[in-house]
């Protein structure tokens, strides 16, 4: 479905991304690994076009990201590290501005927004302010936003981070629930036993370039996948 092909990014003489090349497959759940300043984030931004390569080619559907621009952000929703809501607006506000901006007509954004909210057990505080929720119900309102026009894929960059494990859980919970559901979801993150527990396969980055790239079964195989990402990335 995804396929980068010798993907570069620099800024000035960084090398934020130096060669990458894999494919990710419709309905799998692909993880990004790396130590801060690996690429993980850079690589993100470039799958949702906030970036372009440097040098290299990245393709969905057998379609490169240049001049395909409105198809690949039809397939796209992303949900980025930073809670980026209107703190001014409350949590259906928030989610109504958001179908409205993806030209969502009037009847579907209502329904589309109650089965969301009922999906993430979000629809108690629908009427509340954002500043009023906890933070692992702004991951999930995240989540719901991302979700709002059905995109094919989701991106998550670091979905649970500064969540206490069992929230952590709750929001793992969800994800597996989306990918039962056929979408595709790539996420970048720093727990390596959120990526042990989501993933079908993983990729590790290191200054930029892939230093492994396999299922979560063989990167565990004899040992856990921590140590594998410590042994690659040290």
């Amino acid at each position: 479905m995804i396929e980068l092909r010798d993907v570069h990014r620099t800024f000035s003489a960084t090398r934020a991304v130096d060669g990458v090349s894999f494919t990710i497959e419709r309905g799998e759940v692909f993880g990004l690994l790396g130590k801060n300043g690996a690429g993980k984030t850079t690589t993100i931004k470039m799958l949702t076009l906030q970036l372009k390569p440097t040098a290299g080619e990245i393709f969905f559907d057998g379609r490169p990201t240049l001049g395909n621009e409105i198809f690949v952000k039809s397939l796209l929703g992303l949900v980025p590290q930073h809670l980026n809501f209107d703190q001014d607006l409350t949590v259906e506000e928030n989610l109504e501005l958001h179908a409205r901006l993806h030209h969502l007509p009037k009847v579907e954004r209502r329904a589309r927004i109650d089965e969301l909210l009922k999906f993430v057990e979000l629809e108690r505080v629908r009427h509340s302010g954002v500043r009023e929720l906890s933070g692992g119900m702004k991951r999930r309102l995240l989540i719901v936003r991302a979700l709002i026009h059905r995109p094919q894929i989701l991106l998550l960059d670091e979905p649970t981070v500064a969540l206490d494990p069992q929230v952590r859980r709750k929001i793992w919970e969800l994800l597996l629930e989306l990918k039962a559901r056929g979408i595709t979801i790539i996420l970048t993150t720093h727990y390596i036993e959120e990526a042990e527990f989501l993933c079908d396969r993983v990729a590790i980055l290191k200054r930029g370039r892939l230093v492994a790239l396999d299922t979560t079964k063989n990167l565990c195989a004899g040992h856990s996948l921590e140590e594998t990402f410590l042994a690659l990335t040290n």
